[in-house]
């Protein structure tokens, strides 16, 4: 059979995408991220720790995304086209904290770990857009308390964002495609079985631990295999 142009599209994309941008993957084989343990730099403690190191953490993270060399690749291209000319609904779920989707022009988009470029208020509960450093001593631009501003970032053991809305579309999507992603981060992890109904497709350089739960594996870099993928989906030749 061949999907109909009225069904519903979800992607989910992971860290994969990204680093084909130049966009440093957080985690290394090692467990750390940066040289730094994930409980002293991804975790709700951590920050109460040590804010400034946390500060210093995301702030080097944010001033990657303003170099030269980090830009849409094209599978982020490939993807908002699908979005543009797709007849039926498309929504993208990305693990990514960065702004490349957005700065590809997707539109349908839900960042489920936040946004670097975004800040959070502990005090007043206000999420602002930031481009620049952010510190201890950085008074809130909403209501100008001192010491209450975070990354507005998704640490390990806080609830992802969005997720009744990222349920929901899993549950009566026919077509679910990931793209990048390790397979090892919950709830992420669990989204291919949640949208058992669906055809699934999983891209990858190799590969996963959940590689069981989708129907088709795409093995090569996102750049490469997304705009076929896409293509095809779009000339109404991809068989499911």
């Amino acid at each position: 059979m061949k999907l109909k142009p009225t069904d519903f599209i979800v992607i989910l994309t992971g860290a994969g995408i990204s680093a084909e941008s130049g966009i440093r993957t957080f985690r290394a084989q090692d467990g750390l991220w940066e040289e730094h343990r994930i409980e002293d730099v991804a975790t709700p403690e951590g920050f109460m720790r040590n804010p400034e190191l946390v500060h210093a953490f995301y702030n080097q993270r944010r001033r990657q995304l303003q170099e030269a060399s980090v830009m849409p690749n094209p599978a982020h291209l490939a993807l908002t086209r699908l979005e543009q000319q797709w007849p039926g609904d498309v929504l993208i779920i990305t693990q990514n904290v960065d702004n490349l989707h957005e700065r590809a022009g997707s539109q349908k988009l839900l960042h489920m770990h936040g946004e670097l470029n975004k800040i959070f208020c502990q005090f007043c509960k206000t999420r602002l857009i930031w481009n620049t450093d952010l510190s201890t001593e950085t008074a809130c631009p909403h209501c100008g308390n001192v010491g209450m501003l975070r990354p507005d970032i998704v640490w390990f053991g806080e609830t992802p964002y969005h997720m009744d809305e990222i349920l929901r579309a899993l549950a009566v999507c026919q077509l679910f495609i990931s793209i990048g992603t390790s397979g090892l981060v919950y709830p992420a992890a669990k989204f291919a079985q949640i949208a058992s109904q669906a055809y699934r497709i999983e891209t990858n350089l190799q590969e996963t631990e959940i590689s069981g739960s989708f129907n088709k594996h795409l093995i090569g870099p996102a750049g490469s295999e997304i705009p076929k993928l896409i293509e095809a989906l779009l000339a109404r030749e991809f068989l499911v």
